[in-house]
């Protein structure tokens, strides 16, 4: 097996690291491997044995051309500056480049503590670890951009966290793990040189197309912050709630990153929160896009030595960009709903429409996965789907003439319009409770379910029979569903 390794972090970025190693597992078993990621890296694995990549994809063997590490990064959690963080349970193994020249990290998770585990164990269990693989696997699979699961592997060890759960590392894959946190612990720590050499490795490895311009500095800003807005914008579009949208989860590569006590909306409420840890509803699903401005402000401030340097004009451009971000977001998310209704173009009255859908969602407590297929449907001349989301069939009738109104504007035929729809609104998601099931199942030893639930969220467009229960919510009387950051 050729990986392909070219480490440039660990050849040109000395002192933004710190070398580690990964612990030795107890019996690793391979749980989930992803064939089609690895085709896509260029990985040749036909020949090889479960026991084999379970060795690898463990940190039990690693392969030629590794060079381990673990990133440096500070972040603001929950609202708080943390000066040094770092990557306490993950140990990047090196940067592979794939048959069409990209270039992509392999990441362990769960391989055991490295220099900034801050006394943890550096491990992961099996919950978690599956979880990260499911929903990444399924947000790919919807056209959200995001890091995704190469390997799941059982290390045969125990994990004590509230209790004790079997151990498990994840393999993951990102085209950078690059963080504003990143960004911020170079600011805080050694200032505006090491700000401008982090800033142009990212620029040559991301954005080489930005190196030319006046300020690249600036420009990297301007592109991170557009790439946020429209990946937070598609979150909320599948009803995706992060869960713990601190400035060192964020990847300036604009993939979702760390898969915490993230969970999917069932029926619509804009304030719904799934985490444990987020008393106050920080990172509710509503607030989501102002959140996204106070990282990207966050974000501005680390990058304004370097911006500076290049020209002190700048700073005021710079700070132009961060005050325009609501309108930016704001932008993109109607462009996102205009395409999840159907609407072919921008029309007068259409905001209001989009604006006014989600009081009529909440007051009906509508499922909001099935809404949108459901409004296909509709276009079909099959109405029975809608009804049976509704309280009563009169309940959105007006909102449903305004939208069949706008429709009216544009002469896209009913069928073509149901089924650009389709194209875009899963009809599966990882339902919150079905995703608890697999996840219990498989941590005593059943892999059965969670295997079936990833085969579907990978296929979430096309409506199938057998597999009806996948696209129902929740029970109604189901207790409040939390999610745990894992760690």
């Amino acid at each position: 097996m050729d990986f392909a390794f070219d480490n440039s972090f660990h050849a040109d970025m000395e002192g933004f690291f710190a070398p580690g190693e990964a612990v030795q597992p107890l019996e690793p078993k391979l749980l989930a491997f992803n064939q089609a990621l690895a085709d896509r890296l260029g990985l040749t694995v036909a020949d090889v044995e479960d026991e084999k990549l379970a060795s690898i994809f463990s940190g039990h063997e690693l392969p030629a051309g590794a060079d381990p590490l673990a990133f440096a990064y500070a972040g603001h959690q929950f609202g708080h500056f943390s000066s040094q963080l770092g990557d306490g349970r993950a140990l990047l193994i090196g940067e592979m480049l794939a048959p069409d020249g990209a270039r992509f990290d392999l990441q362990l998770k769960g391989a055991g503590p490295t220099a900034f585990s801050r006394n943890g164990d550096g491990k992961a269990a099996i919950g978690p670890v599956l979880r990260e693989y499911l929903v990444s696997e399924a947000m790919a699979a919807m056209g959200v951009r995001t890091t995704r699961s190469l390997a799941a592997v059982a290390t045969g060890d125990r994990v004590q966290r509230e209790r004790s759960h079997p151990g498990a590392v994840l393999t993951r894959v990102a085209s950078s793990h690059i963080r504003v946190g990143t960004f911020q612990f170079f600011a805080a720590h050694f200032g505006a040189d090491h700000v401008i050499q982090l800033s142009d490795y990212t620029v040559r490895r991301h954005f080489p197309e930005l190196v030319e311009t006046a300020n690249p500095h600036l420009a990297l800003l301007d592109r991170v912050i557009g790439l946020q807005c429209e990946l937070v914008a598609r979150w909320m579009g599948v009803g995706f709630i992060h869960g713990v949208m601190n400035t060192d989860n964020v990847a300036v590569s604009g993939e979702t990153l760390d898969y915490g006590p993230c969970a999917f909306m069932d029926r619509f409420a804009v304030n719904t929160v799934f985490s444990s840890i987020d008393a106050n509803g920080r990172y509710a699903y509503g607030r989501q896009p102002q959140i996204t401005h106070w990282n990207m402000a966050r974000y501005a401030e680390a990058m304004l030595p370097a911006i500076h340097a290049v020209n002190p004009a700048d700073v005021d451009a710079a700070k132009a960009l961060v005050d325009a971000i609501p309108a930016r977001f704001r932008a993109i998310w109607l462009d996102e709903m205009r395409t999840k209704l159907g609407l072919g173009r921008p029309h007068k009255d259409d905001e209001q429409l989009i604006d006014s859908l989600f009081g009529e969602l909440e007051q009906h407590a509508v499922d909001f996965t099935s809404f949108f297929r459901a409004l296909a449907q509709l276009l079909r001349g099959e109405g029975d789907m809608l009804e049976s989301l509704l309280p009563d069939a009169e309940a959105m009738a007006p909102w449903i003439a305004d939208w069949w109104s706008q429709l009216e504007r544009e002469a896209i035929a009913p069928l073509e319009r149901a089924d650009a729809m389709d194209a875009v609104n899963p009809f599966y998601i990882p339902r919150n409770h079905l995703v608890e099931a697999a996840l219990v199942a498989a941590e005593a030893g059943d892999m059965a379910p969670w295997t079936k639930l990833l085969e579907v969220v990978q296929n979430p467009f096309v409506e199938r029979a057998e597999w009806g229960a996948f696209a129902q919510p929740a029970p109604i009387d189901a207790a409040p569903y939390k999610t745990f950051c894992g760690t």
